[in-house]
């Protein structure tokens, strides 16, 4: 049975996310193109998603454990905490670069034919979760090495991936929309990531933060989701819970905020692009 197309004012916002559901075969073709674009044409392939984090890890561990004698937590292996770190840090600061210029890359797409643009930003990120599951594989292959066995909590891995996804949905639809008015936001965003990287607890422990600073320091909303990986993976200290529910509220602040700027500006890309 052939669908009517139905035109009406407002019609557009009324149905919008409806639409996002009856376009998912279109989140599915750009998403799959993204994965094949994305390893297609390199020479190593994969293994970009495997030696990025590991070197990282080796160098953090390095100056962090080596040089300035940073302490772990409880007996776990320094070079474990590290990259149980790596991986949601990696999962966010890809998302972020990835969706800050997919609308401009999509722009005869954009201009050309109606759907709802948050399909754009948001497919990438299954490429992203794709790398997520490559390091992973490093992940578990470094706990055989160090013979390090998690508890139960664990299983509440999938949870706290949830939360990174979010964390990273908000903040990547605001720089995304951003990147369509100014374009030097694509400039911006490797400093914002390198930055980002020294100032979360990605190569030390939150444990080091200062009590005092310890509630600030949690309104990074990357910090709730690195001691909560770490503390699944890892289990040798508990959440700090004030810091954790400060951080999933601002997590759910920028969603929200990302989500509503993303929304404002949507109607102004096609002319923008």
């Amino acid at each position: 049975m052939q669908e009517k197309l139905v035109l009406e004012p407002g019609r557009a916002n009324k149905n919008y996310w409806k639409d996002i559901w009856h376009y998912r075969e279109l989140f599915q073709v750009l998403a799959w193109r993204d994965v094949s674009v994305r390893y297609k044409q390199t020479v190593i392939g994969v293994a970009w998603a495997l030696i990025r984090p590991f070197l990282t890890m080796i160098v953090f561990t390095v100056i962090f454990g080596k040089v300035a004698k940073l302490p772990s937590e409880g007996e776990a292996p320094y070079a474990l905490l590290v990259f149980a770190g790596m991986l949601p840090w990696t999962f966010f600061s890809t998302a972020l670069s990835e969706a800050s210029n997919s609308l401009v890359s999509n722009a005869n797409l954009i201009s050309k034919v109606y759907f709802p643009r948050i399909i754009v930003p948001t497919s990438t990120m299954v490429v992203v979760l794709l790398d997520f599951v490559i390091s992973f594989i490093i992940l578990l292959f470094m706990m055989l090495w160090y013979q390090w066995v998690p508890g139960l909590q664990f299983l509440l891995l999938p949870l706290f991936l949830l939360l990174a996804v979010l964390a990273s949905i908000g903040p990547a639809l605001w720089i995304t929309s951003l990147n369509v008015k100014y374009r030097d936001f694509r400039y911006i965003i490797p400093f914002v990531v390198q930055f980002g990287l020294y100032v979360s607890p990605v190569g030390f422990s939150s444990n080091v933060i200062p009590d005092n600073w310890r509630l600030l320091y949690s309104l990074n909303p990357v910090v709730g989701v690195i001691d909560g990986f770490r503390w699944c993976i890892i289990g040798e200290s508990n959440i700090y819970i004030p810091g954790f529910i400060l951080s999933v509220v601002v997590t759910l602040f920028f969603l929200w905020f990302g989500i509503n700027q993303f929304r404002k500006m949507e109607k102004t890309f096609a002319d923008l692009i």
